[in-house]
């Protein structure tokens, strides 16, 4: 590059620059655009659509190759910490539900009934949602790829690694060399983050609007709060209570890194790569990262139980219809397995209310109107609860595998 172009501030920044900080640059780029040249700023969007797709093509071969390389090489002396992880996830999907009760109750919402679309086909009980679920680890690897079934492909790659645990030697290098190159292609895609979010905010600021979210003001306050409460005060002292050590550090590393990238492109699997990148600058082991990130992007699901929870309670407050503690508890065991399963649903979180409002006796009909409700303010509702759910995966990931008096954040290098 000649001299006068490395000089140029604007080049330097690129090259050199903090990724968050470019992130930052193209979120204010993306909001005037939409805001003054709509537009541009639709016809900019496309940069979005490329970034977000790129991730999720990326993804299900990075999970699959990774975890099949890293089983594959494991050494016999190596520890993992899935089982800790996973009761992390569980106690945090909960405590999620049970947040959202209590804010239901203190600060009680009604909403709108009116027509939606009837074409939905939302699960009709919890048996549905974990048969699904189920169902999903035994699908063909070749149509888990091609659907993002994460529950499917983490199946045939463990399969895949075990059964190459006795290949050649040679043979491992080869899986090993292979999971490297698709990390690299990965890390050519978030390099694209900055240009991907302004694409995504200019087309959401010039096309959506807020005008709608007005009428929900006080529903979206609660659904926000409940998932900002979470990430800020819950989850922060389920990760102390296990580690003994000041979490904020690692949360608001989370946050900055993950929660960001995950609020714009409102697709946890999509967030995967970058989750995957978070952990591997906080020296956690490839050998439990590459399971548990996958992983919590099926099933934790902390914002999903908030979604679910708060405008279940909404139709209810509607409907004046009376809960009782015991029905509330009840509702927060149903949200927490439900959203567990919400990956496995197509329209995710949304489509699992009618099945929670059934506890209450709320009809089919009135039940898919609060979906629509939901819908409505689903610009960012939905992409909070991404960035909650996404975020989170990473924090208890660590928090799982960090020794209890351990500082739990250590990251590795400056951001990019």
């Amino acid at each position: 590059m000649p001299d006068a172009a490395r000089q140029n501030p604007l080049i330097r920044f690129v090259n050199s620059g903090s990724l968050v900080s470019q992130i930052v640059a193209g979120l204010i780029i993306g909001t005037v655009l939409g805001l003054t040249w709509p537009e541009v700023g639709s016809s900019v969007g496309l940069l979005g659509d490329l970034f977000v797709g790129a991730l999720k093509a990326v993804a299900p071969v990075l999970v699959l190759v990774l975890v099949a390389a890293s089983i594959a090489n494991k050494k016999s002396t190596e520890t993992t910490h899935i089982r800790p992880i996973l009761v992390l996830y569980l106690v945090g999907t909960f405590a999620a539900a049970l947040v959202a009760v209590a804010a239901s109750f203190v600060w009680p919402s009604t909403i709108q009934l009116r027509d939606v679309s009837d074409t939905l086909n939302p699960p009709e009980s919890v048996v549905e949602v974990l048969k699904t679920l189920v169902m999903s680890a035994v699908d063909n690897p070749i149509a888990a790829l091609m659907n993002a079934n994460y529950i499917g492909i983490l199946v045939w790659a463990v399969a895949l690694g075990l059964a190459l645990r006795s290949a050649h030697g040679a043979t491992k290098n080869v899986v090993g060399d292979l999971s490297l190159a698709i990390s690299y292609i990965v890390q050519w895609v978030i390099r694209l983050a900055p240009l991907g979010i302004m694409g995504l905010v200019a087309a959401i600021v010039a096309d959506s609007g807020l005008d709608a979210l007005v009428g929900y003001a006080r529903l979206l306050a609660v659904l926000l709060g409940c998932m900002l409460f979470m990430a800020l005060v819950v989850n922060p002292l389920i990760v102390f209570i296990k580690l003994r050590h000041n979490p904020y550090p690692l949360v608001f590393a989370c946050l900055r890194e993950s929660a960001v990238t995950a609020f714009f492109t409102r697709s946890s699997a999509a967030n995967i790569p970058v989750n995957m990148r978070l952990a591997k600058r906080l020296g956690l082991h490839e050998e439990t990262y590459s399971i548990s990130i996958p992983l919590g992007a099926t099933i934790n699901m902390g914002g999903a139980a908030v979604t679910i929870t708060v405008l279940t309670l909404a139709a209810v407050n509607t409907l004046g219809i009376q809960v009782d503690l015991f029905t509330a508890l009840l509702l927060s065991v149903v949200a927490s397995l439900s959203a567990c399963g919400a990956a496995g649903v197509a329209g995710g979180s949304l489509l699992l209310i009618p099945l929670a409002c059934s506890l209450f006796g709320i009809s089919n009909d009135i039940a898919m109107q609060v979906v629509g409700v939901g819908f409505v303010i689903g610009v960012l509702q939905d992409s909070t609860e991404t960035a909650l759910n996404s975020s989170t995966d990473v924090l208890f990931t660590a928090a799982g595998s960090y020794q209890a008096g351990d500082p739990p954040i250590r990251l590795q290098n400056s951001v990019e």
